[in-house]
């Protein structure tokens, strides 16, 4: 799963009034490497229709920028997604991912941890460009006794404020997750309510894996099966992740001792590995979320997850309440932004039409 460090839209505060701001060394320290890190991002963009013109230039990558500027295009013209800079340019980087982001979460609670920043409100993770220094956080984070995760992202979105680049890890898993990793973050273009990151993520996912749907039934429909069947998988993982993760609320919302507690979050997470075991038998060989599984789970590891898909069916209603005119939808998810989160959160689970 990839997290979408949205504190790079920091780079806007911190260069027009200071570091001075920001108490700490730590701190400074911190906004200094996404200043920099994100800067250095942007100084190395190259136009793709430019570097479609080189003679050097891989035909396998060819193929890839040629795809991609079809897709993003496709979002424009048919999903109704912003018709800017974004993604119309690429970046080759020397790593497989272009930030590490840190979530944690107490030992005993699901609630994952908050770090708020100016302009883009309170997010549950924090992210790095360097990878050393995001695991060198979580064991900070770790040794104060929270159970965290660190897990690399392949894309970013500045919601607009920059054109940000089709980045070469972005292209590693086929043309499909790149269309819907490009139109997840174009639909972050389209909406971002301050301080509620389950509803962004969870609304750019709709957009995405909808997008995907209606694109290889444009240009590719005998590829539709293949996506519904890994769909499908991934609905069945991010299941027992919610099953798995209620269980531990239900446990630590007990009265029970925390040495009780313990030994029951162990036991549950024993169950969900021989549960997933249970699983792949149905999968025909599938093995996509044995890296997943092959490093330890906690808390952290579980909310990670959840940010981006606990509301993801109530946004896919809210799809289908519009007849899948996409245009409705974001007007009628717009219509939500004034509202506190815990009502924008009330109305989106009882729609019935397309109408909040």
């Amino acid at each position: 799963m990839n997290i979408n460090p949205y504190k790079f839209l920091l780079i806007l505060v911190l260069t027009s009034v200071g570091l001075y701001l920001f108490s700490g060394c730590g701190t400074i320290g911190y906004y200094a490497q996404s200043v920099q890190g994100h800067l250095s991002l942007m100084g190395q963009r190259q136009p793709i229709k430019e570097l479609l013109k080189h003679d050097n230039l891989k035909e396998s990558r060819r193929i890839q920028l040629k795809k991609a500027l079809a897709i993003r295009q496709y979002a424009s013209e048919h999903l109704f997604l912003p018709d800017n800079g974004s993604y119309s340019s690429f970046v080759e980087l020397e790593k497989p991912f272009v930030v590490w982001n840190v979530v944690a979460a107490p030992e005993l609670s699901m609630e994952p941890y908050q770090w708020c920043f100016p302009v883009v409100g309170c997010v549950s993770y924090r992210g790095y460009y360097s990878e050393e220094k995001a695991k060198t956080f979580a064991t900070s984070l770790k040794n104060d006794g929270l159970d965290t995760y660190v897990g690399g992202s392949r894309a970013y979105s500045t919601l607009g404020w920059f054109d940000d680049p089709i980045l070469s890890s972005m292209m590693n898993r086929g043309d499909i997750l790149l269309a819907e990793l490009i139109f997840h973050e174009l639909s972050h273009q389209v909406l971002y309510f301050k301080n509620d990151v389950e509803f962004n993520e969870a609304f750019a996912d709709s957009v995405g894996e909808f997008g995907v749907y209606q694109w290889l039934a444009d240009t590719q429909p005998g590829s539709l099966p293949r996506y519904k069947t890994w769909l499908n998988r991934k609905d069945q993982f991010l299941h027992l992740v919610y099953e798995t993760s209620n269980q531990l609320r239900s446990v630590y919302s007990s009265n029970l001792a925390d040495a009780d507690k313990r030994s029951q979050k162990a036991q549950i997470i024993q169950t969900m590995h021989a549960k997933y075991t249970s699983l792949k038998t149905t999968w025909g060989g599938f093995k996509g979320y044995d890296k997943w599984f092959d490093t330890p789970i906690n808390n952290a590891r579980l909310a990670a997850i959840a940010v981006y898909r606990d509301r993801v069916p109530d946004f896919k209603r809210w799809i289908a309440a519009c007849g899948g005119d996409l245009k409705r939808y974001y007007s009628a998810v717009k219509k939500l932004e004034k509202l506190d989160k815990d009502e924008r959160h009330r109305r989106l689970s009882i729609l019935t039409a397309c109408n909040p």
